[in-house]
């Protein structure tokens, strides 16, 4: 994260010198200059100004990442401040280096639009949702993308959450290669975490409880029907 405070008032995130508000890369398998890891050397800015463990930049508090996969493709729930949550992504094919714009930007809509900004490249979230008094929703919980056996349906949707409310969603790209979302289910609030088995199949845990439950996707027939049962 931002390093708190609300609104990053230190402009952490845009700050090639400061880890925070960063997705770093390091290689933990090798050790180099009295650290316990090392610099991978296709990291986007190896020898620049900012820290060579920088991946990306921008990041408010990115509860969650996660990789597809199938494909290797990057999604990230990053948590807003006042009035939008979004999903950051970022194709395999890519070499890193992007900028998701904190605290310039909070979702799409501009933050600080005269805060400093910093190196990379500026990227916009690919979803963005508004916080919603009557529904609770104020804080995203990064998923995956399902890849498991049970219904090949939701094949390369990511499914995340909002810890206020409990909700569940689906983010997913249609024929057009358009990003539509779609409410799946209502699990429990406080819900912290998603995590995936071996074959692919997903679970999520609940703070207020401590328990972990699994995410059964139903046998729809198309997905305008996405049916899902927490068990």
């Amino acid at each position: 994260g931002d390093g708190g405070s609300g609104g990053d008032p230190h402009n952490n995130s845009q700050n090639p010198q400061s880890y925070l508000g960063k997705l770093l890369r390091i290689d933990v398998d090798k050790k180099e200059s009295g650290k316990n890891y090392a610099i991978p050397e296709d990291n986007p800015f190896v020898g620049q100004e900012p820290l060579d463990e920088i991946w990306a930049l921008g990041l408010r508090n990115p509860w969650r990442f996660s990789f597809d996969r199938f494909s290797g493709d990057l999604y990230i729930g990053d948590v807003g401040q006042n009035r939008w949550e979004e999903i950051d992504y970022v194709p395999a094919a890519k070499t890193g280096g992007q900028n998701f714009e904190w605290s310039i930007k909070e979702g799409d809509a501009d933050f600080k639009p005269d805060q400093d900004i910093g190196p990379g490249m500026l990227t916009g979230p690919v979803h963005v949702y508004e916080h919603k008094e009557h529904d609770q929703c104020y804080s995203i919980v990064g998923g995956h993308v399902y890849r498991g056996p049970q219904s090949p349906l939701y094949h390369g949707m990511y499914i995340y959450a909002d810890y206020c409310s409990g909700k569940i969603y689906g983010l997913f790209r249609d024929r057009h290669g358009k990003w539509q979302n779609r409410p799946l289910a209502r699990g429990e609030v406080t819900m912290t975490t998603f995590g995936e088995d071996s074959p692919g199949e997903l679970y999520f845990s609940v703070r207020s409880s401590g328990k972990i439950f699994r995410l059964e996707l139903g046998k729809a027939q198309s997905q305008s029907l996405l049916p899902l049962i927490i068990r």
